[in-house]
């Protein structure tokens, strides 16, 4: 099978900022046994900043600003791929480092070049150790966190599981910080409020994720069709154990019965949205129980600015997002049709705003916005 393996800054470095070689070892050691079993791996790591900042040491600690922290991350990157090279070296491995930003999978044409490529790397035997490109990465464009990017990168290549490597045996019914009667929960068969309200908010110190995160990343995964486990990173055969099923390995999440086009899901959860528009009742239940296309007779209120091709979000009149699309005609379009003035395009277009083809209704999915 295809297995994506993301392993997080807690569990990568140690409390002083360095690059913990023990436990990139260990993880390595792993995947070279599993290779050996035939399967494929695909690990997302971070770390780079941390790494960078234990380099150059700069005064006052870990900074805050972005220009500093992507300088920081070029400094690590590469500290950190010496180190997974190393490693999988020493299992007769070849690592291929990766690392992608938001247009990778935002631009259909930059989707597909990306999939082929890391398809490729495992047809030739390399392991990918993918990350974000922080060096670059525009601060108002980025992914933020990489349990997206493991998510994303599971969707894109097809992966049967993905593990979620933290610093606690996976995902509690309380924060485990705070209360000292929390219980591991084992399997999560519906994503519901409590379940949020249990991940709780940002993790240690220096990470960008935390249970919240790995929830909202297991979700994107799930309707993907894939298998998600959220375990201890320093857990014996952590990984081995993920893969063959064994039970009490952590949180596992099933994959959906229901998976949706490799299209759709590109469309809800990889392209950023520019706007949403507010729709009725009528609109709503056509959307959902008739897979119909959205109409601009339907349209209630429109909130930001797009052009046909821009992805957009779909909210019922309660307020809440339920589905996502690609737009085929502009707000202009829709202003028109608000203030009941001509709008000769969405006549062409029969007034449809969004065609069915290219809506993916998120009931019971997150919102898949950058902001």
């Amino acid at each position: 099978m295809i297995v994506v393996v993301k392993i997080g800054t807690s569990s990568v470095t140690t409390s002083e900022g360095l690059v913990n070689y023990e436990a990139v070892a260990r993880l390595c050691h792993e995947v070279g046994s599993l290779r050996r079993e035939g399967h494929e791996i695909v690990l997302v790591s971070s770390g780079a900043v941390t790494a960078g900042v234990a380099a150059l040491r700069p005064d006052g600690g870990r900074p805050t600003d972005a220009i500093t922290l992507q300088a920081l991350s070029a400094v690590g990157q590469p500290r950190l791929m010496r180190v997974y090279d190393d490693a999988l070296h020493g299992e007769g491995l070849v690592a291929g480092q990766v690392l992608l930003v938001p247009n990778d999978f935002g631009e259909r044409r930059q989707y597909l070049h990306a999939r082929a490529t890391l398809l490729r790397l495992l047809e030739l035997g390399v392991v990918p150790v993918v990350n974000e490109n922080d060096a670059l990465a525009d601060d108002e464009i980025r992914f933020g966190d990489n349990d997206r990017i493991a998510a994303l990168v599971a969707n894109l290549i097809g992966a049967q599981l993905m593990v979620l490597l933290t610093d606690t045996p996976g995902l509690f019914d309380q924060d485990p910080r705070y209360a000292d009667d929390a219980l591991l929960v084992e399997e999560v068969v519906e994503f519901d409020e409590a379940l949020e309200r249990a991940a709780g908010g940002p993790g240690s110190v220096g990470s960008s994720g935390g249970m919240a995160s790995k929830l909202a990343a297991a979700r994107i995964a799930s309707w993907s069709g894939v298998r998600v486990v959220i375990a201890k990173s320093d857990r014996s055969s952590v990984v081995a154990d993920a893969v063959h099923s064994v039970s009490g390995v952590g949180t596992v999440i099933a994959a959906r019965e229901r998976r949706i086009p490799a299209r759709k899901l590109w469309i809800a959860f990889a392209l950023p949205a520019s706007a949403r528009v507010t729709v009725d009742e009528g609109a709503a239940v056509a959307l959902v129980e008739r897979d119909a296309s959205l109409l601009l007779a339907g349209v209630r209120a429109c909130a930001g600015g797009f052009v046909a091709g821009d992805a957009i979000e779909v909210v019922g009149i309660a307020g809440g997002v339920f589905a996502k699309g690609i737009a085929r005609l502009s707000s202009i379009d829709v202003a028109a049709h608000l203030e009941g003035r001509d709008h000769a395009e969405a006549r062409r277009s029969s007034g449809e705003l969004i065609h069915r083809d290219d809506l993916v209704v998120l009931l019971g999915a997150i919102s898949p916005r950058d902001g």
